[in-house]
C-alpha cells in the first residue's frame, strides 16, 4: 500500500495506494468535519483546490445525520460526492474535548452529546462500526487523548488502555470487513501513538503498537497547547520507532511552518482546521507570510491576495474586493478566503514533494519555514 521512494535526511517522499485512489506523500488533508468544508466549499470545488484527501469526523457524523443514514445513502463517498480518499477520525479527541460528563471505563466511554445532552456510549467496537457504516478509506483507532500536561501515572494507565482498545479496534475491523454488505471491505486502520510529553512513554507505546502491523501510524495528543519545540522534540523521539514502510500521520497540525518542520522530521500526513477556520476570520496565508485582509491597508489594494498564487481566487479578485466582502459581512468573502487558503496548503505540499524529488528540500526548508510564519 505504501511505497517509500526517496529520503532526504528524515524527510520522506512516497506513494500511498488506497482503494479510493493513489495519494502522493507528504500530503495535507482538508478538514470537512461534518462531510463539508466550513466556508461553503463543496466536494466539486476541492478538485480545483488540489485536494487529495478529505477528513471527516466520526463523532459529528454519528450525531448528525447519523451513520446509519449515511450507510443507507451508500456511504460517505456517495453522500458527499467525493470519490477520492477519505479519512475518518475515530472520535477519541472529540469525546474528550466536547462531550459533557464523560466517564472512561475499560469497555469505552460514556458521555453526553454536546448538541442535545443525550447519553451515548462509544468504545472501540462502536467506533469501528460507525466508521464502517461511513465507508471511509482510512479509519482511525479509538483512543484517549490526554491533556498536556497530565500526571505521569495517569498517562501510563491511559496508554495501556489505548493499546488494549487498539487491539479491539483491529479485531472488530477485521470482522466488519468480512461481512456481506460492508460498504468498504478494504477499509484500512491506523493506530495512534499517545503518551503526553513523556519521552519514555511515547517511545515505549510506539514500539508496542508497531507490533500490531497496522496500515499506518499516527502521533496524537500534540498541538494541544504544549510549546512548539516540545512537539518537535516528541516527534524526534518517536520517529525512529515508527515503521518505515507505513504512512506516518501527525494529527491536528498545523501551520505551514509546522508542516515543513514535521516533514523534516519524517511525517507524511497532516490535517488541521487552521486554513479554513482562519480564512473565515480574514487571515490569509501567502508565500511571503500571513496577512489579515480586513486591515485598512488593503482598502484600495488592486493586487490579488497573493501575487505568487495562481488559485482561482487570486486569478479573479483583488485584495480590495475581498476586504470589502468581509466588511460588508458577505458570505462570499469567507468562501473566497477559504478557497485560497486550502489551495495554498495543497500547493505547499506539492512544492515540498517537488523539492524532495529534486533533493532540494533542505534548501526549501531554509527559505520558507520561517518566512511563511511571519506577519505581513
Amino acid at each position: 500500500m505504501f511505497q517509500l521512494q526517496k529520503k532526504e535526511g528524515c524527510a520522506r517522499r512516497g506513494v500511498f495506494e488506497t482503494t479510493h485512489g493513489i495519494i502522493q506523500t507528504p500530503f495535507f488533508m482538508n478538514v470537512g468535519t461534518a462531510a463539508a468544508i466550513k466556508g461553503g466549499i463543496s466536494s466539486i470545488d476541492l478538485i480545483d483546490l488540489k485536494c487529495q484527501v478529505e477528513l471527516c469526523n466520526t463523532y459529528h457524523l454519528h450525531l448528525r445525520p447519523g451513520d446509519q443514514v449515511i450507510r443507507q445513502m451508500g456511504g460517505l463517498h456517495s453522500f458527499m460526492n467525493w470519490h477520492k480518499p477519505i479519512l475518518t477520525d475515530s472520535s477519541g479527541f472529540q469525546v474528550f474535548s466536547l462531550a459533557k460528563l464523560r466517564r472512561i471505563k475499560e469497555e469505552g466511554v460514556y458521555f453526553q452529546s454536546h448538541i442535545d445532552g443525550r447519553r451515548i456510549f462509544m468504545g472501540p467496537e462502536e467506533s469501528m462500526q460507525i466508521q464502517s457504516n461511513l465507508g471511509s478509506t482510512i479509519a482511525m483507532a479509538f483512543d484517549e487523548c490526554v491533556e498536556n500536561p497530565a500526571p505521569l501515572e495517569y498517562v501510563q494507565n491511559s496508554c495501556a488502555r489505548t493499546t488494549r482498545w487498539l487491539a479491539r479496534c483491529q479485531k472488530e475491523m477485521q470482522r466488519l470487513n468480512c461481512l456481506e454488505g460492508t460498504i468498504n471491505p478494504k477499509q484500512t486502520l491506523f493506530g495512534i501513538n499517545q503518551g503526553g510529553t513523556f519521552d519514555a512513554i511515547r517511545t515505549s507505546h510506539m514500539k508496542e503498537i508497531a507490533q500490531l502491523d497496522l496500515d499506518g501510524y499516527a502521533i496524537g495528543g500534540l498541538a494541544v497547547g504544549e510549546p512548539t519545540e516540545v512537539m518537535y522534540h516528541i516527534i524526534e523521539e518517536v520517529e525512529p520507532y515508527m515503521p518505515a514502510n507505513k504512512p506516518r500521520y501527525l494529527m491536528g497540525v498545523g501551520t505551514p511552518s509546522n508542516i515543513i518542520e514535521g516533514v523534516a522530521r519524517g511525517i507524511d500526513m497532516f490535517d488541521c482546521v487552521m486554513p479554513s477556520r482562519n480564512a473565515r476570520h480574514g487571515t490569509i496565508f501567502t508565500w511571503d507570510g500571513i496577512l489579515h485582509i480586513t486591515n485598512a491597508a488593503y482598502e484600495t489594494d488592486s493586487q490579488p491576495l497573493d501575487p505568487a498564487c495562481d488559485c482561482p481566487v487570486c486569478r479573479s479578485f483583488s485584495r480590495a474586493y475581498v476586504r470589502h466582502l468581509f466588511k460588508a459581512k458577505e458570505q462570499l468573502g469567507g468562501r473566497l478566503a477559504v478557497s485560497h487558503n486550502l489551495y495554498f496548503y495543497n500547493t505547499l505540499m506539492e512544492k515540498i514533494r517537488d523539492a524532495l524529488d529534486a533533493r532540494t528540500f533542505a534548501q526549501f526548508r531554509r527559505e520558507y519555514s520561517e518566512r511563511l510564519a511571519q506577519r505581513i
